[in-house]
This record gives C-alpha cells, sequence and structure tokens, in this order.
C-alpha cells in the first residue's frame, strides 16, 4: 500500500503543474501571453495548447487510460524541453523531472505496469 501511495503523490506534482499551467493558458493570462511571444509562438495558439494540456491531465487520471497519459504527457513535457533548450532557457530540466516523475508515479501505483517492466534485484 505504501508503494501505491507513494506513486499518487509522485503522480499529482506533475498533474499538479500540468493542471496549473493549462488553466492560466485558457485565461490566456498576460504572462503566458508574454511568453509566446518570447518563446515565438503565435499568440492563437495558446487556448490550444492549454486545452491539450489539460486533456493530457484527464488522461492521465483516469486509471483505464493513465498509460496513454504518460505517454501523452511525455510527448508534451519533450516538447516543452525542446522549446527551452532552443532558447537557452535553463530551465529545461523542469520538464524533464515532470515527465519522470509522471511515469516513476504510474509505475509504483499500477501493478500490471510493474509486471510488464520489472526492476531486476541485483545478484
Amino acid at each position: 500500500m505504501k508503494t501505491v501511495w507513494t506513486g499518487r503523490v509522485l503522480s499529482a506534482i506533475p498533474v499538479v503543474m500540468l493542471l496549473f499551467a493549462s488553466v492560466i493558458k485558457l485565461m490566456r493570462s498576460p504572462e503566458v501571453m508574454q511568453g509566446f511571444a518570447e518563446y515565438g509562438f503565435p499568440a492563437n495558439l495558446v487556448v490550444l495548447v492549454g486545452a491539450l494540456e489539460l486533456g493530457c491531465v484527464i488522461v492521465y487520471l483516469i486509471p483505464r487510460t493513465a498509460v496513454l497519459g504518460a505517454i501523452l504527457m511525455t510527448a508534451l513535457f519533450g516538447g516543452a524541453t525542446v522549446t527551452n533548450v532552443r532558447v537557452h532557457n535553463p530551465g529545461w530540466i523542469a520538464p524533464v523531472l515532470l515527465g519522470v516523475l509522471a511515469w516513476a508515479g504510474l509505475y509504483l501505483r499500477d501493478v500490471k505496469l510493474r509486471a510488464l517492466i520489472p526492476l531486476r534485484k541485483p545478484d
């Protein structure tokens, strides 16, 4: 039971971060609009990106679709990583860590995933 709860806590971190990011994009906050401009993205994509982020969170939170959600979140975090690297922002590590946390959390809370990808004990 400790494993499952640890997984839930780890899963909550990227979920909360992505949920917050999606809400401020959907609200078209001035800071987000400025950030999109600085990163070279057109302003008309803000709501679309926010909706995609929200969709990833929802799919990740549904137990039957959590693996698909983790795949989608990984793609989203990969895009965020590349975007930050492209503009030489040292914050690129944050989406990498969030992706790792998403998978680690899912691994710990999903018995079937742990059976599919067993971690070996040292010989």
